[in-house]
């Protein structure tokens, strides 16, 4: 696991995507931003991305069960009362459905795949309204995974607040074209997250 911000901030326990590592890029700049307004960041990874890591074979997911039954075995580890929790797409998804079993202060997910890739009619709503906390999705407008114009078509639980990072893609990055910079969409969400928690 690593670690980063105050050690007597507010805990965030953040996962990764499917894609990449606990300290891809992406990771490593949201957990500093976040450090820097004062929540602690907690990260963690999946068996299936640490196997990776120690093997150098890249291989897909596990199953959301097992996803979901080491974030559970992640938090009751830490043991460190109230938290909140989140991830980066996949790894917010997961936290999304360990808070319907669990109690936690908070959900914050960066880039919501409200859809798997290029399925926009299979999506991924089922769960939320059994969401036991108040969550946050921070989104980027161009999302292939969930667009601003598709997401204002679904029927989203009041418990959710959305947050969209302007003309960002799945990692907040915007095209050249918009005049904005990747980093401002991420202080965007870093802000966001941090009001979210009450730093």
């Amino acid at each position: 696991m690593l670690s980063d911000g105050p050690s007597d901030g507010p805990v965030l326990v953040l996962a990764h995507g499917a894609g990449a590592p606990m300290d891809s890029e992406f990771m490593n700049d949201m957990a500093l931003l976040l450090a820097r307004r004062g929540v602690r960041v907690v990260r963690f990874e999946f068996p299936y991305m640490a196997e990776r890591r120690h093997s150098g074979k890249k291989r897909p997911p596990d199953r959301a069960p097992g996803l979901v039954a080491h974030f559970h075995q992640v938090l009751d580890e830490l043991g460190s009362g109230s938290v909140y929790i989140g991830g980066k797409s996949m790894g917010g998804r997961m936290a999304t459905l360990v808070a319907t079993e669990r109690d936690v202060a908070g959900v914050c997910v960066l880039g919501y795949p409200f859809h798997p890739p290029g399925k926009p009619e299979k999506t991924r709503l089922e769960h939320l309204p059994q969401v036991r906390s108040p969550v946050l999705i921070c989104q980027g407008e161009r999302d292939t995974l969930g667009t601003a114009a598709q997401v204002g078509g679904y029927d989203l639980p009041e418990t959710i607040r959305l947050v969209w990072c302007a003309d960002g893609d799945h990692s907040f990055k915007p095209r050249r074209v918009s005049g904005l910079r990747q980093s401002d969409n991420l202080a965007v969400a870093a802000d966001a997250i941090a009001g979210f928690i009450g730093v």
